[in-house]
């Protein structure tokens, strides 16, 4: 009888050979290869499990030659026993690495479609009320309390309304939505249609990213699942759901400039008032939330609101999805209630530092996000702590920068970024991180002087003010913080 090995088709896991072993292992008869969706602990891909007497057995790093020891059971690690798995509080991402990704039996079997079937014996006030009750905030930017802006477009009028799945999870070091695209879609699905009873919605649209191939092909597959099984309906009528994949626009992650680029246009940001919940696609009501928001709702409705805000802090209620990316030892996704801080977090999970690093610096929450020095890391990880630093969590992203950072290096690579990736819209954005890059590039050719960087702070704060979007309002983030924590990296090339 052939021996079960579960296998990651994660994106991260195939990069670390996760296929290849897959690929070398396929003709043996004594072996049948389950591919099943990431726990996330990248740094010991690719990771090859088979069932035990008490559970999942694990084996690190394998190569093909280590099959003869995986099929003896020599030398494994019991999952459970994994601390960098085993002290997280897994909610959303509690099915990973235990389902295979289109297998909607498995999904079910684990408590999937619960959270629908919940909504639908709720009325959709009492829905909303439940949201209410939970105080979940959007996993985004914004971090807006989700009730709120469902109950806005439950009561706007339209013909039509939308529920759109932003997918497009540009910032750097994050992934937790290309895994739940990749590895549980149906949470996703799920998640949408309890939005489209809330709201009255007739039909939902996924912007996908145009890197995540492999996760809009995932996904895709899921639904025409889905569809086969009659789950994409409510009320008895159909509701269509399509995923869209985008032109690589970093822009396209805020909501209005995503609404343009679903309707064919060039993807630039809308002014607000009035808001999607309003005024969205096709000037619908229209609620548009990222991925990780949607897959937090079904355990919501099926555990109940109260339950959700029993987990985190006062502000920030439920969990927190973190991913750990840089030069830390051990980069993978963590989930945990808020309130942990910083430095909890890159020790517990992270390991501490790579080998022969030395911490300088840490960023939360992309491209956009400021920049910590080691004073920065007893901070807990909730909205209110970030939001009184001038920081933001964003999307969880962590990533961590070693002694060898050069910070005048990595505040020009920042601007520089946003001045690729405005999209013209307004002056302050367009026309500021273009002049920022400029002064900085002064700076990095040592040509620079105080007087730049004052100029520096003076840009940056009508940045802040008087851009349309959090691109351009929070780019002069990470340089500012950078000149604030190392001001003598920066001082050390200006001219005498």
């Amino acid at each position: 009888m052939a021996i079960r090995l579960y296998l990651s088709d994660d994106t991260s896991a195939r990069a670390a050979g996760a296929a290849a072993l897959a690929d070398a292992w396929s003709d043996r008869p004594d072996v049948q290869i389950i591919r099943t969706s990431s726990r996330g602990a990248f740094y010991l891909e690719p990771m090859v499990e088979r069932d035990g007497p008490d559970g999942r057995i694990a084996w690190f790093n394998v190569s093909p030659q280590d099959l003869p020891a995986i099929l003896s059971g020599t030398g494994g690690t019991p999952v459970q026993t994994i601390p960098f798995l085993a002290q997280q509080t897994r909610y959303t991402f509690a099915n990973f690495g235990e389902t295979e990704p289109l297998a909607l039996d498995e999904y079910q079997a684990r408590g999937g479609l619960s959270g629908l079937e919940a909504a639908f014996r709720l009325t959709p006030d009492a829905i909303i009320d439940e949201l209410r009750v939970s105080q979940l905030r959007g996993r985004g930017g914004a971090a807006f309390p989700v009730w709120n802006k469902w109950k806005v477009a439950q009561q706007a009028k339209g013909a039509q309304k939308y529920v759109v799945a932003n997918a497009d999870e540009g910032d750097a070091g994050t992934y937790c939505d290309r895994m739940i695209l990749e590895g549980d879609p149906f949470r996703l699905l799920e998640g949408m249609l309890i939005c489209a009873r809330a709201i009255g919605a007739g039909r939902g649209y996924v912007y996908c990213r145009q890197e995540y191939p492999a996760a809009a092909a995932r996904l895709r597959a899921a639904i025409h699942k889905a569809d086969e099984a009659e789950l994409l309906e409510l009320n008895g009528e159909p509701f269509p759901i399509e995923v869209v994949e985008g032109a690589g626009s970093y822009v396209c992650g805020e909501e209005t400039a995503l609404l343009e680029s679903l309707e064919g246009k060039r993807g630039v940001v809308r002014a607000r008032p009035p808001y999607p919940a309003q005024s969205g696609l096709y000037g619908c009501p229209t609620i548009v939330s990222n991925v990780l928001t949607f897959a937090t709702i079904p355990q919501i409705l099926s555990r109940g609101g109260s339950w959700h805000a029993s987990l985190g802090t006062e502000h920030s209620r439920g969990t927190m999805v973190l991913q750990l990316g840089g030069r830390v030892k051990h980069p993978g996704l963590v989930e945990v209630p808020f309130g942990l801080s910083l430095h909890q977090v890159l020790e517990q999970f992270g390991g501490g530092m790579a080998p022969g690093s030395r911490f300088k610096a840490v960023q939360v929450g992309g491209p956009l996000g400021s920049l910590f020095p080691t004073t920065g890391l007893d901070m807990p990880i909730c909205y209110d702590a970030f939001a009184k630093a001038g920081a933001v969590l964003g999307h969880g992203g962590i990533v961590v920068y070693d002694h060898e950072t050069d910070m005048v290096d990595l505040a020009r690579h920042f601007m520089a970024f946003t001045a690729d990736e405005s999209c013209g819209k307004c002056t302050p954005c367009r026309i500021g991180s273009v002049r920022g890059r400029e002064i900085l590039e002064r700076i990095q050719a040592g040509s620079g002087t105080m007087d730049d960087l004052r100029l520096l702070d003076d840009l940056g704060e009508t940045m802040k003010l008087a851009s349309l979007c959090a691109l351009g309002g929070r780019a002069p983030y990470p340089v500012l913080t950078a000149i604030e924590h190392f001001p003598a990296e920066f001082r050390s090339k200006l001219r005498a």
